[in-house]
This record gives C-alpha cells, structure tokens and sequence, in this order.
C-alpha cells in the first residue's frame, strides 16, 4: 500500500510529536520530516518531497504563510494544510492567497486530521466549519468578491464547481459527469480564468460568496465523501 507522506512544520515539539503518534495510528500515512521553524520546514521539504506539509502559521524565522507560498517552487507536488490555533481574518485569507489546500484549527480529533491529510492529498480542499463561516461572512461583504464574472459560467462549469465544492477529487468529478479527467481539469482552468482565481479552494468560495450554492454542501473537516 503507498503511503502518503508527511512533513510536520510547528516549532512546538511537544505538537509535533503528539501529531506524529496521531498520524502513525494509521498504516497509510507516514510522517517523513519535521521541522521547528519555517526555513527548516522548507529545507526539509525539498529534500523528502512529501505529498503533504501540515504547516502551523506562527513559526521561527519564516511564518506558515511564506512557507505554504514558498513550496510551490521547492517541491511543487506538496500540498500546505494548515493545522493552527488562529482564525483570525487576515491570516485565512493570507494562506487562501499564498495556496492553502486546507486550513483546520488545532481542536479537530486526530481521525478528522488524518481524514483531511488524505483528502488534501486525493486534490480536494478541506476547511473547519468555522473557518468556512468567516470565509463566507467575509466574502459576502466584500463588493469585489461579489462581481459576477465577465464571462458567466456555461451549465457545465457549474456543475463541475458544485461537485468539487462537495469535496470530490478531479477523478470522482469525472465519473460522476461522464467526462474523461483531463476534460475536467480543462473545465476547472476555464472556471479559474473567468473567475480571477488561481486554486479549487478559491473558486468554491467565489461560488459561495454568489450564492450558486450552500455552505452546508461543501466538504469541512469530519465529512466523509
């Protein structure tokens, strides 16, 4: 069985060596690195390649935020999910930008962190419910958020993004539509480019900032697809 490999970033290693016992309760995930402080989170990513980076926000010498804007270039198949005590605005919105693929707060059970780590994995986007909500709440308020794009959506599209924002991979949208994976992959580049944005996570909030569907049909964390 593959396993999906693990990098811990948190400069707490009472933390980090609690979530790596969490972690190592389940055979298919296996932590690979750790790192005290954002430059050595980065240093030891480019050297293990993990598939996914469980990065904190406040860390020594680099935050969590340039660390998850940082991977791209360092190891470009890593994906950031973010496991932090804070929910303040400026710093969801902050990862959302630099690339986030999922944000939990530091109160979720072990089975839900471990849940999120393989969704994060198979490409969804995985938020705690309270994130969601101030997500939502934000863009809702925010007049740019709420432009309609220049060039609407075809039927398609949105089917496409309401399926995603349900949490299913790119593989899981094809079966469910009848399309090969590499159709939706092109339907989602076109979805993107309409709507300004650059990643899955900020398309289904663009999506729920318009009220093309609700809050309570996207994938947050404890959900099973």
């Amino acid at each position: 069985m593959s396993q999906i490999r693990v990098l811990l970033a948190d400069d707490h290693a009472i933390f980090r060596e609690g979530t790596r016992r969490i972690l190592g309760e389940y055979p298919d995930i296996a932590v690979v690195g750790e790192a005290a402080d954002g430059e050595e989170a980065l240093r030891v990513a480019g050297q293990v390649q993990p598939d996914v980076a469980i990065v904190d926000i406040a860390m020594p010498r680099l935050n969590g935020i340039e660390v998850t804007r940082r991977l791209a270039a360092i190891s470009p198949s890593t994906r950031s999910l973010i496991l932090t005590a804070y929910d303040d605005d400026a710093y969801i919105f902050a990862l959302l930008e630099a690339g986030a693929a999922g944000y939990l707060l530091k109160t979720v059970p072990g089975r839900e962190l471990a849940e999120a780590v393989r969704a994060v994995h198979d490409g969804q986007t995985v938020l705690h419910p309270a994130i969601t909500q101030k997500l939502v709440e934000r863009l809702k308020a925010s007049p740019h958020a709420a432009k309609e794009p220049q060039e609407p959506l075809t039927a398609r599209e949105l089917e496409i993004l309401k399926l995603v924002s349900s949490g299913l991979s790119n593989k899981e949208v094809a079966a469910k539509t009848g399309l090969s994976v590499r159709t939706v992959e092109v339907h989602l580049t076109h979805i993107f480019n309409k709507l300004g944005v650059a990643s899955r996570m900020e398309a289904v909030l663009h999506g729920l900032s318009r009220g093309w569907f609700p809050v309570e049909g996207i994938r947050q964390a404890g959900e099973r697809t």
